[in-house]
Formats: structure tokens, C-alpha cells, sequence
């Protein structure tokens, strides 16, 4: 008994954090979406040499989509993936030049030795949550805990074995 109550809180915890950083990277991920239909480019820069315009369209992909399978719990571990790829490419490439944290940004800011407060916390932080629920997955209240074990019954009832890719 103790352990399915302990597995409800750890599920409640882990609803919470995907609800609320999730939430927090979705409005990242909108204001991406609104410079994708606005075609502003040149906001977004070519942080990996893949051009502006793929770059926007996979971090938005990454910011938005993602997020949003992320908050409901599906695919979790996979969708978390480009999130986590996004933001160490936001805080150790377009940020590369930034402090490590906001507050020394600030006073770098306010000191008029940088024309703006950036720095690589929030990315960071981005990055920390969403890897560890790679890690965790979503937990019992989400798609993945209702849909993959219906996913693998399913394959499982397939009479047909997988193709052998490597000696076809």
C-alpha cells in the first residue's frame, strides 16, 4: 500500500513539474511560432549552421510541440529529447558569450557593460528539468502510463514478426 501511495505522490510530482515548466516553455515556444509565421529570420539567428530558417522551424518544433506532448505525458521521454538538444544549444552557443546567471547579467546591464541582461540560467534550468524527465518519463498520470501499455499489447497480438533489417 505505502508504495502505490509513494508512486501517486512521485506522479503528482512529476504532473506538476511537466505542467509547470512545460507551461513555461510553451510560451517560449509561441512567441517562436509567431516569428516562424511573421518570417522573422533574423531574430533567431544560425546558431549551428543549419540556416535561420530550419533553426526556427526545430526549435520551434522543439519549444512548442514538444512541450505540449511533454504537458499531456505523451512520448515523453522522446519529445523531451529536442527540448533538452535546444536549450544546451541556447546556453552554450547563442548564449556562449552570456554569464552563467541572471543576476550577474543584471548588474553587467545596469554597470553599462552589456546591452542586455541574457545569460545562460534559463536555458540551463530548461535543460536540467526536461533531461531529468527523460529520465523519470512522465509517471502514472499521463498518456504514456495509458497508451504505451495498450501500444505493446497491441504489437504483441501481431501474429507478424519485425523484418530482419540486416539480413533481408
Amino acid at each position: 500500500m505505502n508504495s502505490d501511495r509513494s508512486s501517486l505522490f512521485s506522479s503528482i510530482g512529476l504532473l506538476i513539474i511537466r505542467l509547470g515548466v512545460g507551461g513555461y516553455m510553451l510560451t517560449h515556444g509561441m512567441q517562436k511560432l509567431d516569428m516562424l509565421r511573421e518570417g522573422q529570420l533574423e531574430m533567431m539567428g544560425d546558431p549551428i549552421g543549419l540556416g535561420p530558417w530550419l533553426s526556427l522551424v526545430l526549435v520551434t518544433f522543439a519549444e512548442f510541440a514538444c512541450s505540449i506532448l511533454v504537458m499531456i505525458g505523451l512520448g515523453t521521454r522522446l519529445f523531451a529529447f529536442p527540448v533538452v538538444f535546444s536549450m544546451g544549444v541556447a546556453a552554450f552557443v547563442a548564449h556562449a558569450n552570456d554569464p552563467w546567471d541572471m543576476t550577474s547579467a543584471a548588474m553587467a546591464f545596469f554597470a553599462g557593460e552589456s546591452k542586455s541582461w541574457a545569460s545562460k540560467e534559463p536555458a540551463l534550468i530548461f535543460f536540467f528539468v526536461f533531461l531529468g524527465l527523460m529520465f523519470t518519463g512522465a509517471g502514472r498520470l499521463s498518456l504514456d502510463h495509458y497508451v504505451c501499455p495498450w501500444l505493446k499489447a497491441k504489437l504483441k497480438r501481431n501474429d507478424t514478426p519485425p523484418p530482419d533489417m540486416f539480413n533481408a
